[in-house]
Formats: structure tokens, C-alpha cells, sequence
């Protein structure tokens, strides 16, 4: 029906290299998507937890990040995917540091978050509810 909008689930995929504007656009694509399906309020918070796990990516692995974002009708959840088996490990950074708490933070504004071994490597995820 014309209209109604789009059925859920609605999944939306983005493939990107690992370079220092893969977070930016990453974040902008998940904004936008979530926008454009009127979920301005869940919006910000999904791209800062998206660029903190395409930053990840970028930092710590090699080869191309790519980005899931489902739509559901009870929740949204963005997967970040690339070719690595290491899975990340939160840590305590010191004051000093600029970096170090991009999980604690995804963690912390999340629903909830994990990580799922894939094949030839891994996806890292976070949730928000709508």
C-alpha cells in the first residue's frame, strides 16, 4: 500500500575500505538511513557507536569494513564486519589517552552489544531499541 512505508525488517548494507574516512562515512550512512525512516531519535546515537566500531576496524585490521543496519519493528541493530579473527577486547585507558574507549562507549549508549565470529572473521555489533 502506497504509502504505509516500508515493511520491516529493512536491512541496509554499506562495503567501505578500512582507511580514515570509512568512519565518517559509515556514520553518515547510518544517520541517514535511520533519518530517512523517521528514527531521528535513535539517529545520533547510531552513528557515534558506528564510527567507534568502523574506528576499530580502521586501527586494529586490514581489508574492507562492511556495515549492516537492520531495521526492525521492535529495535535497530548495525553490525560492523571485517576479515579479522581477532575479537576486540574493552580496556581500561588511561586519562591521558585520547583513545582506548570506543567499546565502553558503544556499550554504555547501547541496548545491547556483542560480537559473532564469522567464517573469515568477525562482525561486532550493537542494538538500540526503538
Amino acid at each position: 500500500m502506497c504509502g504505509s512505508g516500508p515493511e520491516l525488517p529493512q536491512t541496509y548494507t554499506l562495503f567501505s575500505p578500512a582507511n580514515a574516512i570509512s568512519p565518517k562515512i559509515c556514520r553518515d550512512f547510518v544517520r541517514g538511513a535511520l533519518l530517512t525512516l523517521g528514527l531521528g531519535h535513535l539517529a545520533e546515537t547510531a552513528a557515534l557507536c558506528t564510527s567507534e566500531l568502523v574506528t576499530n576496524v580502521h586501527r586494529h585490521t586490514k581489508g574492507d569494513v562492511h556495515l549492516r543496519a537492520a531495521v526492525s519493528a521492535t529495535h535497530v541493530r548495525v553490525a560492523v564486519y571485517d576479515g579479522s579473527p581477532q575479537l576486540p577486547s574493552p580496556r581500561r585507558a588511561p586519562v591521558e589517552d585520547e583513545g582506548g574507549r570506543g567499546l565502553f562507549l558503544v556499550t554504555a549508549l547501547s541496548d545491547v552489544c556483542g560480537m559473532t565470529p564469522t567464517g573469515g572473521g568477525k562482525g561486532v555489533w550493537f542494538q538500540l531499541n526503538r
